[in-house]
């Protein structure tokens, strides 16, 4: 579900219509009618009406607030749980922090910021970040269907642009017709133009092939082309022709993409088999190839076991028996799922997605021929 095309150009096309929404280009609103019928009856008093007026009150809001609100549900049908319950969270507190503070402080109201131009520069930058999470779901369909449209310098470079875009309209560098002018930058302005413009330089490092730590698991991996030149290939032939040459296959760094030839080689060479049940668009998987197997002592207890790595999420021959392998020999679909085999393809040990070095690493132990 999560890694289907469709579905991620899908959620792109909503994530684009909402940033031009907080852009100013139309306006989404519910009809008028309901929002004055839930207004009289909020007005009889009592439980019943107090709930309709924060109900009525939510719904008046529903223009600006739904596409913060859409994208976290968003978020959450495609498996994330930790930042959509953070950030409904804070849109919940958000709504009710004024109530409770006014009931304790009624003084304070006089000192409420007033509405101003400052609401419409909140709405631009958030539908700049809405553009750059856009650009994430069409790069997993673009590595779905092997496109070669969205190459990691691409994405990053259009994650730049949000980013001075959105320090250079904190600025007041430029603005949008429904703007005011900025008649002079403060200090919070500055500190927020420091901070985008800061991750832009950061994000050009990553243009220059160095790695950019939690954000790699985002990005399209770094042999994006290389990837998929071989997955069409491995996809006719149902082979890696690299694979055929012993003197690449004895690399330690070596994967097959073939589990019968890596199955092969382990035979051969009396070694464990490593199986890396892996995908296209998976951000755990990124992370941990990026992160965790780069790790010397992980590098090296894998360095002794025969690799192969089996992507899973494409609609199409091997990707389809790679899924079916792993639900129907280990039980599981989830990814990353790494397997440990003995030549004779005996079960040893299974291990999914870990930050912990420690964990890992007495994982790989298991399969080191003694």
């Amino acid at each position: 579900f999560a890694t289907n095309p469709f579905l991620n150009l899908f959620i792109a096309a909503i994530f684009v219509i909402f940033a031009l929404n907080l852009f100013g280009a139309f306006e989404l609103q519910l009809p008028t009618g309901m929002l004055n019928k839930l207004n009289k009856k909020s007005e009889g008093g009592g439980v019943v009406g107090v709930l309709l007026m924060g109900l009525t009150f939510s719904l008046t809001s529903f223009t600006c607030t739904v596409p913060f609100v859409g994208s976290a549900l968003i978020a959450a049908s495609g498996g994330e749980w930790f930042y959509p319950i953070l950030g409904m969270l804070g849109f919940s507190a958000v709504f009710a922090a004024p109530f409770f503070l006014l009931a304790l402080f009624p003084s304070a109201m006089s000192s409420l910021p007033k509405a101003g131009g400052w609401m419409n520069n909140i709405k631009v930058v958030m539908g700049l970040l809405e553009i750059a999470a856009a650009i994430k779901f069409i790069s997993n369909a673009d590595l779905v269907w092997s496109w070669g449209l969205m190459p990691r310098e691409l994405f990053i470079g259009i994650w730049i642009a949000c980013s001075l875009l959105i320090a250079m309209y904190i600025l007041g560098i430029f603005r949008l017709p429904h703007d005011s002018p900025v008649d002079k930058v403060g200090t919070p302005r500055i500190v927020f133009a420091i901070f985008f413009t800061s991750i832009s330089f950061f994000l050009f490092a990553g243009l220059t092939g160095k790695p950019l730590g939690e954000l790699d698991a985002f990005l399209p991996p770094p042999d994006y082309y290389s990837l998929n030149s071989e997955t069409s290939v491995v996809a006719t032939t149902n082979a890696n022709p690299l694979e055929n040459d012993a003197s690449i296959s004895s690399n330690k760094d070596f994967w097959h993409k073939n589990y019968a030839d890596a199955l092969k080689e382990a035979k051969e060479s009396n070694k464990y088999l490593f199986v890396d049940f892996t995908g296209f668009t998976c951000t755990n998987c990124r992370w941990m190839e990026l992160n965790m197997f780069e790790k010397p002592a992980i590098k090296s207890l894998m360095g002794q076991m025969v690799k192969v790595k089996l992507y899973t999420d494409r609609r199409e021959e091997p990707y389809v028996s790679n899924k079916k392998m792993q639900q129907e020999r280990f039980n599981s679909i989830e990814l990353p799922l790494y397997v440990i085999l003995t030549p004779n393809e005996e079960f040893i040990a299974t291990k999914t997605f870990t930050r912990d070095e420690v964990e890992f690493v007495d994982f790989l132990k298991k399969g080191v021929v003694k």
